[in-house]
């Protein structure tokens, strides 16, 4: 398989894994990239729920809007992969390798993200248990140890991008993890927990003061959705 359709093949993979819980590398066997086409989850709750942590129109907004856009350029660019495979078309078929991987990993970040937050009255906040817990504490000192790198990874994040905790699928250690962009997390590890860092997910509720948005974020967090991810 050559490198491009390799990565291609790797990002249909977290594509249709990434509300299962597999969205790795497993499965990736074929030659050819055949991708279906992707549709906007429906969110758990109301765009208002999360609030006063994030608010009810960025929530709108991001879903409806943002998360919208890459649904439908992912969707085109496979049309227009499909396309050029047809045709023997590989010059072409390079050229949308960045679209694919862009558009493709924001559908997945953003699917992961609604499932990764939940109000109040569902559990948003409630610190996580069992063994996620105990791995936290082995690798962090605590949760609190545990937020406070993951925040000065956030901070640390140069433009627009995401930081994760992960499970290395060998090891099953956690760590945390940053990504460019749209970069979705693929290969040796499993994405359990991801974090929005670009602008529209916070600027019209904090403007520039993202560090609030790192910590208030924590008040929403589902760990009951992480818990099955990492088990």
């Amino acid at each position: 398989m050559s490198t491009a359709l390799f990565r291609r093949s790797a990002l249909r993979a977290a594509v249709s894994g990434a509300l299962s819980g597999n969205a790795g590398l497993a499965g990736v066997a074929g030659t050819r990239f055949i991708a279906s086409k992707v549709t906007l989850p429906d969110l758990p709750y109301d765009y208002g729920a999360l609030e006063p942590s994030i608010s009810g129109k960025i929530m709108e907004l991001h879903h409806t809007k943002h998360h919208q856009t890459y649904v439908n350029s992912y969707n085109d660019a496979v049309e227009k992969l499909a396309d050029a495979q047809s045709k023997n078309d590989i010059q072409a078929q390079v050229s949308l390798q960045a679209l694919t991987n862009f558009h493709g990993g924001g559908h997945v970040n953003h699917s992961l993200f609604w499932q990764n937050l939940a109000p109040k009255s569902q559990g948003g906040g409630e610190p996580p248990s069992g063994s996620l817990a105990k791995a936290i504490d082995d690798a962090y000192g605590s949760l609190e140890g545990f937020q406070g790198k993951f925040n000065t990874a956030l901070a640390g994040i140069q433009g627009s991008g995401w930081a994760w905790l992960v499970k290395d699928t060998q090891t099953g250690k956690i760590s945390i993890k940053t990504y460019a962009n749209q970069d979705p997390v693929v290969g040796q590890f499993t994405p359990l927990l991801g974090i929005d860092a670009w602008e529209h997910a916070y600027y019209l509720q904090y403007e520039n003061r993202k560090a609030e948005y790192f910590k208030a974020v924590w008040d929403v967090v589902n760990w009951k959705s992480v818990e099955k991810r990492f088990t």
